[in-house]
């Protein structure tokens, strides 16, 4: 375990496309066809990422090694609407990408937190921060009065498949989407629920950031 590595929620003002680097080199497979090329597809989460939708692992210098999204009130890390996608790809480009943007949907039931993905930086692999990072998950999940955390996780994926299951997720349903190895690199799409612990005392804060809006 790094201890030399900080968990923080949030993602740190000016490291936009250092996660957005982070999440591409992650997960760049599955959202280029739909966002890329790749430099395109960096800058455009970079310019859409929620800020208030991730905790982060940082180096004492500040930099972000480790990134965990999650949705929560209606919104993602991963940002950008339609019309975003419209506006930065073109209508006869976006079109089509929107159509693969919405085969990745995934949306949270009552009570449930969803996570957008996780990715370390690979120099810092083996480290300990996807525990860390996932600790960290589970808590925020707490704070949104959540009962448990869901995820998928793709066939081609079995170390992440592993990292969940010593965490604590159980496998549940499993898709097997054949028509998207060719396109995104995954054949199968096996959702993971794992159970959040009650607030002491009960009762939930709810999210402080929807209550201001």
């Amino acid at each position: 375990m790094d201890t030399a590595i900080t968990i923080t929620r949030g993602v740190p003002r000016g490291a936009e496309e250092r996660v957005a680097g982070l999440y591409w080199e992650a997960f760049g497979r599955k959202l280029g066809a739909a966002l890329g090329p790749a430099g395109r597809g960096r800058a455009f989460l970079a310019r859409h990422l929620r800020h208030d939708r991730a905790v982060t692992a940082l180096t004492p210098g500040g930099l972000v090694v480790g990134v965990a999204g999650y949705q929560a009130g209606g919104r993602g890390l991963t940002g950008g609407g339609a019309g975003d996608v419209l506006s930065d790809y073109g209508l006869l480009g976006g079109l089509p990408r929107l159509a693969l943007l919405a085969l990745l949907e995934r949306t949270p039931r009552p009570g449930e937190l969803v996570m957008d993905g996780i990715t370390v930086d690979p120099a810092h692999r083996g480290t300990g921060i996807g525990s860390l990072l996932l600790a960290e998950i589970a808590a925020v999940a707490t704070d949104h009065g959540c009962s448990r955390i869901r995820l998928d996780v793709i066939d081609a994926n079995p170390r992440a498949r592993a990292l969940y299951e010593r965490h604590g997720f159980a496998a549940g349903h499993t898709e097997r989407t054949p028509y998207l190895r060719g396109l995104m690199g995954f054949g199968a799409v096996t959702t993971m629920h794992r159970a959040v612990p009650a607030r002491p005392g009960g009762g939930a804060p709810g999210d402080p950031l929807e209550q201001q809006r």
